[in-house]
């Protein structure tokens, strides 16, 4: 991939409560910006500075690759990103300037290898075809597409048949998180959380709808409810999610290669 003449923009969403929320992004841009495959790397962030509206002036390429630290589509990256950066679609032209608008980091089917690694690395040792494997995410009944991806991914990992139950849950749509032990039947139960960043949701608000401490997360396993519970950090926060990012402009390009 040789993008020396290109600029990368991963935009997040950024948090004013939980200054960890934008690690994530930093440490990912960070990753790519080490390799040199760009001639510029920047982040920018709905809630944190530098703001989606700012970084027109800190890129000096011309032509730059936008890529939604997002875990699915959405409001945020089907109306926000796009009015604040003022794009017109996947490719917009203006003021001598080609943006290449990716689609979220969590819609790519790469997703995938990373949920399988963060689950088996947060119950070492255990039958895989012991596991009950939830992954969750936030959920809303505004947007079908927030759930879209989760359901994607557990469709995926569930037609691989190496875990012994593949099932999703959302915070605020049905099936709730709340009911893990009713979704699930199997004694060891693995729960991923489907979130870029260990924020307020999957630090303190999912481990409450399980049943456990707010914050004490990072045990595993908990017994609870006659199960043996883990509870792995948010999947954004794997350092792979880098290549992941990469994909993401690869696929635009072989998406978009007879447009550009």
């Amino acid at each position: 991939m040789d993008k020396s003449r290109c600029a990368l923009v991963l935009a997040g969403h950024g948090s004013t409560l939980n200054p960890d929320s934008s690690g994530p992004t930093h440490l990912h841009a960070a990753t790519i910006r080490a390799r040199g495959i760009f001639a510029e790397v920047h982040v920018c962030f709905w809630k944190e500075e530098p703001s989606f509206r700012q970084i027109w002036r800190m890129v000096e390429a011309d032509e730059v690759y936008v890529v939604p630290n997002f875990i699915s589509e959405g409001y945020f990256t089907q109306t926000v990103l796009p009015r604040e950066l003022g794009l017109n679609g996947p490719i917009t032209e203006r003021d001598g300037r080609v943006i290449k608008y990716c689609e979220p980091v969590g819609n790519h089917a790469n997703m995938t290898g990373l949920l399988l690694q963060r689950a088996r690395e947060v119950a070492p040792g255990v039958d895989l075809a012991a596991i009950s494997l939830i992954i969750v995410g936030h959920g809303t009944g505004l947007n079908d597409n927030s759930a879209r991806a989760i359901r994607d991914q557990v469709a995926r990992i569930r037609a691989l048949g190496q875990f012994g139950e593949v099932v999703d849950a959302f915070m605020e749509e049905s099936p709730n998180v709340a009911e893990w032990d009713q979704l699930t039947t199997l004694k060891h139960v693995v729960v991923v959380p489907f979130f870029i960043a260990d924020g307020l949701h999957s630090y303190e608000d999912i481990p409450v709808l399980l049943g456990m401490e707010a914050g004490a997360t990072r045990q595993n396993p908990v017994p609870l409810r006659g199960r043996q519970l883990y509870y792995a950090s948010a999947i954004g926060t794997s350092s792979l999610l880098a290549d992941v990012i990469l994909d993401q402009v690869a696929a635009f390009d072989e998406k978009h290669a007879l447009a550009v």
